[in-house]
């Protein structure tokens, strides 16, 4: 008999659920949350409320798309942190609640752990031991893949994330959130010829606070001189942003698959959909000689199916939670 289990993410402003049957995803349902976009940024008390409302016709889609019954699901697993807690005790109540009710077991599940199982979902999968590069719009992170439940970070930002820089970069620009796309956009039909520093620091970490600085000054002392510098430089401003970014997150990949001598290298997260990081990850991995792995635009964002891999993974190690269990803001490895 194939195991079945329904997933669910709620880490952030996404409400979704997928079912996975043995190591086969048959259903993705994502419900994203519009109401955030006036404000400029994600509001959790808002977040947490809209999840309310979409969690159960989320999950209900998603079985009926599966065509797994309820009363067939061997396990109910969940996204425990790290995320907004109002939003993840969202996910958790409900998760515990079904499993109590169909007495099946309970999974907790690494959110920044399953932006890796992207790579176990589709198409050719990494050999382990593999380095993943995993960037979203809270974490910055280089880890070290030994299997699918081990895991190591051997670098990550010391202050703010990648994604927040492109965010930040955004809304000095004035860009309607969620602006990281829309710097992508801009970014594909400028050059870039300005130039912004990259953070002079040691080992496998990162640091992308003096490069939101700069970035600030830059548009200040600029925009005093001419009001309509950002409008009438946007692409090129936004190509020299996203270069910079991209340049600062790959010298350390570069580094770590050095130090470690590993050849198969992937990267993961909502960044990873960026287009500027995906073709020069591709154009180094030609010149270094790795295999690189890029995940489908569909499970670079928040999605139900990489939790639902995670969960698979820890069913068969017979890694079940008590009810006991509560969701972290942060959450270690």
């Amino acid at each position: 008999m194939p195991v079945n289990i329904l997933a669910i993410e709620s880490s952030c402003d996404e409400t979704a659920a997928a079912v996975i049957s043995d190591k086969r995803i048959l259903s993705n349902v994502i419900a994203t949350q519009q109401v955030h976009q006036k404000y400029g940024g994600v509001v959790p008390e808002l977040a947490s409320r809209q999840h309310i409302q979409h969690i159960v016709p989320v999950v209900e889609e998603s079985l009926a798309k599966s065509g797994v019954a309820m009363t067939d699901l061997n396990a109910v697993a969940f996204t425990a942190g790290p995320g907004l807690i109002g939003s993840l005790m969202v996910g958790c109540s409900f998760a515990k609640a079904m499993a109590v009710s169909l007495e099946v077991p309970v999974i907790s599940v690494h959110h920044m752990q399953a932006h890796i199982h992207a790579h176990f979902l589709s198409g050719v999968k990494p050999a382990f031991p593999f380095l993943c590069l995993t960037v979203s719009g809270g974490h910055t992170q280089i880890v070290l893949v030994k299997d699918y439940l081990e895991m190591e970070v051997i670098g990550e930002t010391l202050d703010d994330a990648a994604g927040e820089a492109f965010d930040k970069t955004a809304k000095l620009l004035k860009l309607p959130y969620p602006g990281g796309p829309l710097i992508d956009r801009y970014a594909q039909q400028g050059k870039p010829k300005f130039s912004f520093p990259e953070p002079d620091i040691p080992g496998l970490d990162f640091s992308f606070s003096g490069l939101k600085t700069s970035i600030l000054y830059f548009l200040r002392e600029n925009t005093a001189k001419n009001p309509h510098f950002g409008e009438e430089n946007m692409n090129d401003i936004c190509a020299s942003v996203q270069q910079r970014i991209v340049s600062i997150l790959l010298n350390k990949l570069e580094l770590a698959a050095e130090r470690f001598q590993i050849s198969e290298v992937a990267i993961a997260g909502g960044v990873s959909a960026n287009s500027a990081l995906r073709s020069e990850l591709k154009q180094r991995g030609d010149r270094n000689g790795w295999r690189v792995f890029i995940p489908p635009l569909e499970y670079c964002t928040d999605n139900a199916a990489m939790i639902a891999s995670v969960a698979y993974h820890r069913y068969l190690a017979k890694k079940f939670d008590s009810l006991d269990v509560a969701p972290a803001a942060r959450m270690e490895w």
